[in-house]
């Protein structure tokens, strides 16, 4: 099998107007089990109908759960990994230099993706554009791992032609560290299929008593979520005069803290379900009371999108790009504060009117969101923008 990028229309001709007919487009992600990976297959479809012809790079498994090859594009195994590593980084720059020939640009999505794109594209030639798409802050913290990650960042953004953030303290980081050109690219969540069971029908399966509240989180189960912050909430709530029971949280999600937050929820005897991840989103949210986001930062979580397209009343930290992204169609609360996530969520569950006025809020709000159409779109300029016009074609 080839390493050269196949061009556009394998089996069908571009037409001629496309604005990237002809022109062969490199995505390149990191390991991935959510919205990174969501976002990349999001966009190969228009991009394909835009005339490009699509390659993505990136671990095998992350192919396996997110199936880039059947939205249309050619799949190149480059195994980068979530983690610093630098022999592993070695060989992904290796193979990543392989997968990109023929490549006219090149958009690595997120910073480990970034890191190993811009060695790759740095040790080729000619010389292509490079777009990198940054997702996530770096982690709190100190010390040394930190300021390697830091350093990573500055090399990464500055190797870019254009940095894409999908919130604005993202951008306005990567202008600190000296990137040539950002702007702000809002990632749009894909709609969420119909609810395919009723509320009962879930809450039977959940096996959630009558008149007890249904509280849901979706995510990933990795410290910048919160979910240990969220157990401290679920163990106040039994002692609430004003719940007439305590909520049950199902959390839908897996990741490295499954073993720690199992022994906590057994320990404190929480009434906290981890589901493990679903297939079934829509039907959860749907489903639930309150949905709730106690993440330590986010961008423009998926998440919260999809809970306020689905009438979900949303309790989230006020952090990174959700004021923004939010507004007042959901409770914000502190980050770290585990009485104010718990009085936020009884609030919507027993004051009369509000959990309505938020889902009604939330509606509107998310109608002035810009779909995936419109960030595909967006995408297609950028790429039409840095490529110029194609050889011989009109300006």
């Amino acid at each position: 099998m080839a390493d050269t990028l196949p061009a556009a229309g394998r089996e069908d001709p571009v037409a001629p107007g496309a604005p990237l007919a002809g022109r062969r487009i490199a995505e390149v992600l990191a390991t991935s089990t959510g919205g990174v990976g969501t976002h990349v297959r999001s966009v190969l479809a228009p991009l394909a109908a835009a005339g490009a012809g699509v390659r993505v790079c990136g671990p095998a498994a992350t192919d396996a759960l997110f199936a880039f090859t059947a939205a249309g594009a050619d799949f190149r195994p480059v195994e980068i990994s979530a983690g610093l590593a630098p022999p592993a980084d070695a060989r992904a720059v290796l193979a990543l230099r392989r997968a990109l020939a023929g490549a006219d640009l090149v958009h690595a999505h997120g910073l480990r993706a970034g890191l190993v794109t811009a060695a790759a594209v740095r040790s080729t030639a000619p010389r292509r554009p490079l777009v990198v798409t940054l997702h996530n802050a770096l982690p709190e913290g100190g010390g040394l791992h930190r300021r390697v990650l830091q350093a990573a960042e500055r090399t990464t953004v500055r190797a870019a032609d254009l940095v894409l953030a999908a919130s604005d303290d993202l951008a306005a980081n990567a202008r600190r560290l000296g990137a040539a050109d950002v702007r702000t690219a809002p990632v749009s969540a894909p709609p969420l299929p119909p609810p395919r069971r009723t509320r009962a029908e879930v809450r039977t399966e959940l096996a959630v008593p009558d008149g007890v509240p249904l509280v849901v989180a979706v995510g990933r189960l990795h410290p910048q979520k919160g979910y240990d912050v969220l157990l401290d909430a679920a163990g106040r709530w039994s002692a609430d005069a004003r719940l007439p029971a305590a909520p049950l949280v199902a959390v839908a999600g897996d990741g490295p803290l499954h073993a720690e937050l199992t022994a906590r929820i057994a320990a404190g005897r929480l009434p906290v379900r981890l589901l493990g991840r679903r297939g079934d989103v829509a039907d959860l949210l749907a489903a639930a009371d309150v949905c709730v986001l106690p993440s330590r930062w986010e961008a423009r979580s998926l998440t919260a999108q999809e809970a306020l397209r689905s009438g979900t009343p949303l309790v989230a930290t006020r952090t990174g790009g959700l004021p923004g992204l939010l507004g007042d169609a959901a409770e914000l609360v502190p980050v770290d504060d585990p009485a104010a996530l718990a009085e936020a969520v009884v609030r919507v569950l027993t004051e009369p009117g509000r959990a309505t006025r938020l889902a009604e809020a939330g509606r509107a709000r998310a109608a002035g969101w810009p779909d995936q159409a419109a960030t595909a779109r967006q995408l297609v300029a950028v790429y039409r923008e840095l490529l110029g016009p194609p050889e011989g074609g009109p300006r």
